[in-house]
């Protein structure tokens, strides 16, 4: 079966929003209905709604009924980091990460005009080669890391957090230039 099966490539477009990214920012601190959502980011409850069910696709969203299963009241939906397959980013749909790869420059663009005068940080832009050993190496390094700061992630505002920006892409590339043009 091919890389870019319907299930993995769907997911991944319903990732490539710019709005359903920062939903998904937001439910990593805490569950949220439909109406907290729209709430924190000014938007209605119908969008909230609909963008809320479009992530649904994805297996680290969840949603919790309020009152337990069958009993009715606010659907809260989080979104689990620890439940996103783990690939190793091998045979991924390309098209469809570039697409997400896009969005996300998008969103680091809007994030980089709320950049404070002051606090840590850390920044890298690199284009180089590497052995696939140090590659590998690299990726699970940074993928810990990530999965730490989702599970330290906390409710919008909560007191004694700062709002932080986490945009990390890494892929191997596509070497344009063949080795005996070099």
């Amino acid at each position: 079966m091919s890389s870019e099966t319907p299930d993995r490539v769907a997911a991944l477009r319903a990732a490539a929003h710019p709005l359903r990214l920062r939903i998904l920012s937001l439910l990593t601190g805490a569950p949220m209905t439909a109406t907290e959502v729209a709430q924190e980011l000014g938007i209605t409850h119908a969008n909230a709604s609909y963008h809320l069910r479009k992530l649904l696709i994805l297996p680290a969203v969840v949603v919790e009924h309020e009152g337990g299963p069958g009993r009715g009241g606010s659907k809260r939906y989080r979104y689990d980091a620890e439940r996103e397959p783990r690939t190793g980013g091998r045979n991924r749909p390309v098209e469809a990460s570039r697409g997400v790869f896009l969005v996300l420059a998008e969103e680091l663009s809007r994030r980089a005009g709320l950049l404070a005068p002051e606090g840590r940080g850390a920044q890298t832009d690199a284009e180089l080669w590497v052995t696939p050993e140090d590659w590998d190496a690299v990726v699970d390094t940074v993928r810990e890391a990530s999965l730490l700061l989702h599970r330290a992630a906390k409710p919008p505002r909560s007191p004694g957090t700062v709002h932080v920006n986490a945009t990390i892409a890494l892929f191997p590339m596509v070497d344009r230039q063949p080795a005996q043009d070099r």
